[in-house]
Parts: C-alpha cells; structure tokens; sequence
C-alpha cells in the first residue's frame, strides 16, 4: 500500500468533496450522518472528529465528505487528504463492520429488479460524482432510496433522481408510478 495516492475531486454538490484512491479501501458503500453514527468505520469517526465535518460517505475506492457551510475546501482538501492516507497507510481499518444492501432471498422478483439496475447501473455512475444510492423499500409500485455521499444535499439531485433514476427504473419495470428519495 506504500504507493496509495489520493486524488481530489469536485463533485457536483459544491459541499462535497471526493477523496479517489488508485486502490480499493472498502468492499462496501457506507454512509455517515453523524459521529455517532461511526461506530463501523474508525476513518470516518476520524473525519467527524473535525468540527466542520458534516457528513462521510465511504465507497470502494473513495470517500466523500461534506463540510459545513462555513468553511471553504481551499483550506481543507489538501491536509484531509493527507489525513486519509495516512490512515490507510497505517494499516487501521476504514470499515470493521458490513451493512447489507444486496440482494436478499425474501426479496420478491420486483425488488430484485430494482436492486439489480440501482446495483449495477445507477450505482456506479453516480458513484463518479462522489455519492451513492440505496435502495430503502418499494411498496404500491413506489421506490423510495436514500441518496447518499455527495447526492445527499446536491442541487442536481432532483434532476438525477426524476430523469435518470426515476427514468431507468421504469424502463426496466413500467409498473413503477414513481421514485422518491428518504
């Protein structure tokens, strides 16, 4: 791991900010409303130790966080990269529990559709941009997600969530009537 590099991304939530690494950090997409929700993952409760850190969203090879509106990246995104490497570097580890968001045997053929295109479509794209989505439940042909990492706040969330995900979904399964975001 002694050749981990960061690279620093803009996201489209202009609170958000993506930390990209040249390697895999987690086997899974978590995300971190709070301190006290970091229980899971020793980076994140790192990050939140900041008083400026609003949110943490931890991805494969990424984390995205979201500050405050107070303080400005300029001064932030260089030492907070830094901050993560090195935590990575040491050898501490960034989750040490899962979470479940995969298929599951008692989902019905529905759910499973649904779950497959947020999985292996919408989730990766818009991983790019430093967030995630997950699925919450689908109940009288409405999907409900949550929207996470640098979706969560993002002005062009709406848009993401009517023309692309709402849109992709029913394509895939026209008896959905619509797709709210939690």
């Amino acid at each position: 791991m002694s050749d981990l590099q960061v690279q620093i991304e803009a996201t489209p939530n202009p609170d958000s900010m993506k930390f990209l690494f040249n390697q895999n950090i987690s086997d899974e997409s978590v995300n971190f409303e709070n301190f006290d929700s970091t229980k899971t993952s020793p980076l994140a409760r790192k990050v939140f130790g900041f008083p400026w850190t609003d949110k943490v969203f931890i991805g494969s090879n990424f984390v995205t966080v979201t500050k405050q509106d107070w303080v400005e990246w300029d001064v932030l995104s260089e030492p907070l990269a830094e901050l993560l490497k090195e935590h990575i570097l040491s050898g501490q580890p960034v989750l040490i529990e899962a979470s479940a968001n995969d298929e599951s045997d008692n989902d019905d053929e529905a759910v499973r559709t649904i779950k497959k295109v947020l999985n292996e479509e919408i989730r990766p794209a818009v991983a790019m941009d430093g967030g995630d989505i997950v699925f919450a439940k689908y109940e009288n042909n409405i999907v409900y997600i949550h929207m996470q990492g640098a979706c969560s706040g993002c002005p062009s969330s709406t848009i993401t969530l009517k023309e692309g995900i709402e849109t992709r979904l029913i394509k895939a399964l026209p008896e959905i009537k619509e797709v709210i975001a939690l």
